[in-house]
């Protein structure tokens, strides 16, 4: 008990400042992001293959996405944007589902192991699930009381 009023009171996400957690979930979005996005550049031919066929202009997709990857990317490392940035990362992510379902629907065009196409829909998922967790905060929540 003596410790609660000796030790700094402990900061939750909410309060305006990210969980160790957080900041390791914030650390992994901008890592994937960041370097997915520059992939968008290096190989846009490749990543074009994977766009459905029925999507028009797949190289133009491509950039584009890898644009809002990277700005997404750099955006959930400020406070002040990092919720918008996480609501556009979280649609940019369901968008791009399409291109996993027409690589598992298509795996003969695709030098990617069946069992590793399967695997992107859960890691898609959990990747939803830690975007929202990680950069979502009710509005308010970092305002401390008067």
């Amino acid at each position: 008990m003596l410790d609660k009023f000796t030790s700094p009171p402990r900061r939750h996400w909410m309060s305006g400042r990210a969980s160790r957690r957080q900041v390791a979930g914030l650390a992994f979005i901008f890592l994937w992001f960041f370097i997915g996005g520059i992939a968008h550049f290096a190989a846009t031919e490749l990543e074009a293959r994977i766009v459905p066929p029925w999507f028009p202009w797949p190289v133009a997709a491509v950039l584009v996405s890898g644009v809002f990857e990277l700005l997404g990317a750099f955006g959930v490392l400020w406070a002040a944007t990092r919720r918008q940035a996480g609501l556009g990362l979280f649609l940019l992510t369901l968008a791009v589902t399409p291109a996993h379902v027409y690589m598992l629907q298509r795996p003969e065009l695709f030098p990617v192991p069946l069992w590793a196409l399967w695997l992107r829909l859960p890691i898609q998922a959990a990747l939803l699930w830690l975007i929202l967790w990680s950069t979502w905060r009710p509005r308010g929540a970092g305002r401390e009381a008067a």
